[in-house]
């Protein structure tokens, strides 16, 4: 019989009803900063805490999946979509930048009431 640390025994296990409340808390932040928020880079950082939240979700559903797979063949899909998830994110950060930095020459703030006075 094989001897378990104290430390190890007694922990608890982390399940993915943890996950889901951490992508859920994470998601409910980022929506509130995106409702709250005036200012456009606290908008942009609301949309990168959904699309955490997203990734989370993913990443916990993948690993579950695999847990109770009947054949236990690694699967990869969950951290892959994570992965195109994170390189959208990076390319609607850089172009959502872009189009804030040419705001801010345009009418000297970031406000995004102000957005109204745009004509296309």
């Amino acid at each position: 019989m094989e001897l378990i640390p104290f430390a190890i025994a007694s922990s608890p296990i982390i399940g993915l009803s943890h996950y889901l409340v951490l992508a859920a808390f994470i998601f409910v932040c980022g929506l509130l900063s995106m409702m709250l928020k005036r200012n456009a880079i606290g908008i942009l950082m609301g949309v990168e805490l959904i699309l955490n939240a997203a990734n989370i979700n993913l990443v916990a559903f993948n690993r579950f999946s695999y847990a109770y797979s009947p054949d236990h063949k690694p699967m990869l899909d969950g951290q892959v979509f994570a992965i195109f998830v994170i390189v959208l994110a990076a390319a609607e950060a850089a172009v959502a930048l872009a189009i804030f930095l040419n705001f801010y020459n345009n009418f000297n703030t970031i406000d995004v009431e102000r957005a109204q006075n745009l004509r296309g």
